[in-house]
């Protein structure tokens, strides 16, 4: 199998092929042959990689983004930065969980543990919903409110706070983000496509 690359144009549509023509694409899903070449000559255990993590929590995301109505590649680009799909993962701060709920946005979610994945996503996934609507489903402040707190944004007059730690985070989530989507984008097609070859036409 061919590498497939993928990138997203400014207006939110989603490319996907496996020769780029153009330089803004990149690597969606590597070729075995690719990985072969990539990896490390010393032959020394992996942690479990990025995908694994991801595919424990699908179900979970999906039912979650699917009751709350947030997009499922957004609660993963929001993990995936937080925390690494670490459930037990705790920050300095006192956030903690898969999303890293601080202990007072969990109370208001009514998450009674925070260290709970299901518990702690559905509490996260409630917390965009309403940032979302606060900040009229922009995801450059919602995702920076995330980060830094409605308050902060707010204040610095509705735009990202010039916060090292916040202007790192919200590109490095829609970057995330991007990727899941074109992901989905790709097994909806692939699905498509397979379900027409089984019913071939007459």
């Amino acid at each position: 199998m061919a590498n497939i690359y993928t990138y997203t144009s400014a207006e939110g549509a989603v490319h996907l092929s496996n020769v780029p023509t153009d330089r803004r694409y990149t690597v969606l899903i590597e070729s075995e042959k690719d990985k072969t070449a990539n990896r490390p000559v010393a032959d020394t255990p992996n942690p479990p990689s990025a995908i694994a993590a991801k595919f424990q929590y699908d179900r979970i995301v999906d039912e979650t983004a699917r009751t709350y109505g947030v997009e499922s590649a957004l609660l993963h680009a929001v993990i995936s930065v937080e925390s690494q799909y670490n459930p037990t993962a705790v920050s300095k701060k006192g956030a903690a969980g898969l999303m890293q709920l601080m202990p007072r946005t969990a109370k208001h979610y009514g998450v009674s543990n925070t260290l709970n994945p299901e518990q702690n996503i559905q509490g996260g996934a409630r917390y965009l919903r309403d940032l979302l609507v606060a900040f009229n489903s922009d995801l450059n402040l919602t995702l920076a409110a995330y980060n830094a707190g409605e308050t902060m944004v707010r204040k610095h007059g509705n735009r990202i706070p010039p916060i090292r730690e916040t202007m790192n985070y919200v590109p490095r989530v829609l970057d995330f983000y991007r990727k899941y989507r074109a992901e989905s984008s790709y097994r909806l097609q692939r699905a498509n496509l397979a379900g027409r070859s089984a019913f071939p036409a007459i």
